[in-house]
């Protein structure tokens, strides 16, 4: 039937049938054939979930007769069998909460992060669990029988489907089968990229990326990301302070505030980035003072939360709670955030970021915003970038 499906799918439609109605067929009719589970879906479900710190021992309430019924014909027109896919009968491992399958012919990252920044609109139910919800992610998917076998674990599992297809035939194919099997379904990439073609007067390639006929030499771009990401990992934690005037942004601040993961972060955008560690007691680099002011940053934290991701950092170098260290204690925390602070008022171009409670890419959106306005003088803050 996943043949049948594969093959047909674009001229499936669903046909209602009334309880009790029987239709003639000739005896040639052919025998729809009964859609097994994927064992392999399933365990790609656990792994996904373990993945993301999801507990596996309890199940949602689903009843064991629940199904989803259709009726469909092949392309002589010739009714088949309505399909019937049983939860019970096949034994689905359901986890609690709610399903979102993201399905893409590339990466999954857009979709991925699609997903995770409507799922931010959620904290408030999240947080507490009354909402739960599992994502699980396929990518790579560039064949219409895979499609439609991650589109039947999604209607045994009573999951939405979310994807990102290139093609336009595979997304057309998802839409009509979603439609078919009741799932509720979003196409991220297809209203923007047919909104661009009408605003470009142009036709979209329909071809996913690494596809035949999108491979592209690698260009100025990729070398200069790779410059960056070299040259940000040789600047860590304050290192070869000669360099300072080479990076594009410069982070400055205490221990455990988010500069170096926010540092390669930003340089695999391919900005050269330096970070230079503020310690009581370690005078600052004289070449942090000479280097041009605007490109420096300065970053900042709540003095509770910095002594729990301290604490959290000593645990995870083997020292026992016992241990007394200045370093992840209330009062030294407190006088070393105070003695950035005096190093920030004395600077004032450097903007100082609070990254309390921020991701990594929030704190780098900011950054960059004031990276650019400062570079381009703009009036109305945006990044701009020419393709």
């Amino acid at each position: 039937m996943i043949a049948c499906l594969s093959s047909n799918l674009p001229n499936l439609h669903s046909t209602p049938t009334a309880p009790g109605q029987t239709t003639s067929e000739p005896d040639s009719k052919p025998q729809a054939q009964k859609l097994k589970s994927s064992p392999q879906l399933n365990r790609w479900s656990r792994a996904r979930a373990v993945r993301s710190g999801r507990k596996l021992d309890r199940f949602g309430h689903r009843s064991p007769q629940s199904s989803v019924n259709f009726q469909v014909r092949d392309r002589d027109g010739v009714d088949l069998e309505p399909e019937r896919i049983s939860d019970g009968e096949d034994n689905v491992e359901a986890m609690e909460g709610k399903s979102i399958y993201m399905v893409s012919d590339g990466t999954g990252w857009t979709a991925e992060h699609s997903v995770n920044a409507a799922l931010g609109q959620f904290e408030h139910c999240l947080v507490d669990r009354n909402c739960a919800v599992n994502t699980h992610l396929f990518s790579g998917i560039d064949d219409v029988e895979q499609l439609m076998v991650i589109i039947k674990q999604a209607a045994k599992e009573g999951a939405m489907l979310v994807y990102t297809l290139a093609d336009p035939s595979m997304a057309e194919s998802a839409k009509k089968a979603c439609e078919l099997w009741g799932i509720p379904s979003t196409d991220v990439l297809g209203p923007i990229t047919e909104a661009i073609a009408s605003h470009l007067g142009v036709s979209p390639s329909g071809l996913p990326r690494g596809a035949p006929g999108r491979n592209f030499p690698l260009g100025e771009e990729y070398f200069h990301r790779i410059e960056a990401i070299e040259f940000t990992i040789k600047q860590d934690d304050g290192a070869l302070p000669q360099n300072l005037h080479k990076a594009d942004i410069i982070l400055s601040g205490v221990s455990r505030t988010g500069k170096t993961p926010l540092s390669i972060y930003l340089a695999q955008k391919g900005y050269k980035v330096a970070n230079v560690p503020i310690v009581m007691g370690v005078e600052l680099p004289k070449s942090l003072f000479q280097v041009d002011s605007e490109k420096v940053f300065g970053l900042t934290i709540n003095p509770l939360v910095l002594q729990s991701i301290r604490k959290a950092r000593a645990r995870s170098l083997g020292f026992r709670d016992e241990i007394r260290s200045n370093y992840s204690e209330m009062d030294y925390v407190r006088e070393e955030l105070e003695f950035a602070g005096r190093i920030f008022a004395q600077n004032p171009v450097w903007p100082v970021i609070e990254v309390t409670g921020k991701a990594i890419e929030e704190t780098a959106a900011v950054v960059l915003r004031l990276y650019h306005d400062r570079k381009h003088k703009c009036s109305m803050p945006r990044i701009s970038k020419r393709y």
